[in-house]
């Protein structure tokens, strides 16, 4: 079967995680992704966290369906190869310091000038204007900037940081969708692509809902406001009398209705003044209380039963052990086997989003540092000696 990027190039010059996390979806879905890493050292994600056999099981996940060479980018030679693999790729990535790739004599117009086709994704801290331009910005900076870190935690107490690398992943998201977008222009437009600026802290922005036009209209500063949502009633996190918390929203008004009616307060599904968000919002402490009153009487399996046989949306939060387990991340194949080179199987997320006629596949494992050099520069016309002797020198 064809997936929908099958023939196109992407030459990802990214470490860690924002270019090379849209690199991955890509190659999912059928582009052949050139990985080009630091000889000997590699991108430093295959060393980070947990190791099985000296690589990051993360790896296994992160970088699939790609082919690995090394590079020294500082090296003139290093530069001369990606300007050559440039004059038949389709996209670039690489999420350095702003001005890096000009400095290597790779930036956006030199690149164009040798492919007019080319579009050039660039994922930084802060973009790739502005004052900020030049700080380094990783996507912890660009969580606190773009407004999440303040919002996050308990009132009154230190903004803690979602556990995983949110921004970051943001970021990647939201350079695929620019990659797709100048793909379409290019097919539209005589075949002519662009550059693509994705900045970490607007990454975050984009997603923080009403923070913005709240505080223009009203000067209100939005606060941190641990499980619940406020004026968005109800959504929280309920303590059960087995010691879990059951997460329920049942902020629609009928949903609202159901959930009163299931937790034996019928007075407040039928109270005019609590029919509608609004006045729901004003009364959050009185609805949290009966729900929790209900909750703190039943397990959270009883709960949760109870809420799903009323069509009110709950559940709980998943770890790690309750995702592996879970009968409907095992049906919808969110759940995968990938090979490590000894042989053994590590599982890896599946692949998202599900695309009816042209599904998403992995259909080679993580590379080894360095794997596919020989293959690419072949493809290029590099003799093995001259490789043989670049290898000597450390430029591959």
């Amino acid at each position: 079967m064809s997936l929908p990027l099958s023939g196109l190039r992407v030459i990802e010059l990214g470490q860690l995680i924002a270019g090379p996390f849209a690199s991955k979806i890509l190659a999912e879905f059928g582009a052949d992704v050139i990985k080009v890493e630091p000889p000997k050292t590699g991108d430093p994600l295959r060393t980070w966290r947990l190791l099985h056999e000296g690589t990051s099981v993360w790896w296994a996940a992160h970088a699939r369906n790609k082919r690995s060479i090394t590079l020294d980018l500082r090296q003139p030679e290093g530069q001369e190869i990606i300007r050559r693999l440039a004059e038949d790729a389709d996209i670039l990535i690489e999420n350095f310091r702003p001005g890096a790739m000009e400095k290597w004599g790779l930036g956006f117009e030199a690149l164009h000038a040798i492919n007019p086709k080319l579009i050039m994704l660039r994922v930084s801290g802060y973009g790739q204007s502005g004052p900020y331009r030049d700080r380094p910005g990783f996507g912890v900076i660009g969580e606190a900037m773009g407004g999440l870190r303040y919002l996050s935690g308990e009132p009154g107490r230190p903004p803690v940081r979602v556990g995983v690398s949110i921004g970051d992943t943001l970021s990647g998201l939201h350079g695929v969708i620019g990659v797709m977008m100048a793909l379409r222009h290019r097919e539209q437009q005589g075949g002519v692509g662009q550059e693509v600026d994705v900045a970490l802290y607007e990454s975050v922005f984009n997603m923080m809902e009403s923070l913005l036009p709240e505080y223009s209209k009203f000067g209100v500063v939005r606060q941190p406001s641990g499980a619940s949502m406020p004026g968005i009633v109800p959504t929280n996190a309920y303590l059960c009398n087995d010691g879990r918390y059951a997460l329920i929203a049942g902020n629609g008004d009928s949903i609202y209705k159901r959930l009163m009616e299931t937790i034996g307060r019928a007075d407040l599904a039928t109270d005019p003044n609590l029919a509608n968000n609004i006045g729901r919002a004003a009364n959050a402490e009185l609805i949290d209380a009966a729900i929790s009153s209900f909750t703190q009487q039943h397990t959270l399996e009883f709960v949760l039963d109870a809420m799903n046989a009323a069509g009110v949306p709950a559940g709980k939060s998943y770890d790690a052990a309750d995702i592996a387990h879970d009968p409907h991340y095992q049906a919808r194949d969110m759940i995968l086997d990938a090979t490590l080179p000894d042989g053994s199987t590590v599982q890896v997320p599946g692949i998202v989003p599900k695309l009816s006629q042209t599904p998403g596949q992995v259909t080679r494992p993580a590379p080894a540092l360095g794997e596919h050099t020989a293959e690419v520069l072949g493809e290029l016309g590099i003799s093995l000696a001259q490789q043989s002797d670049w290898k000597a020198r450390g430029i591959i």
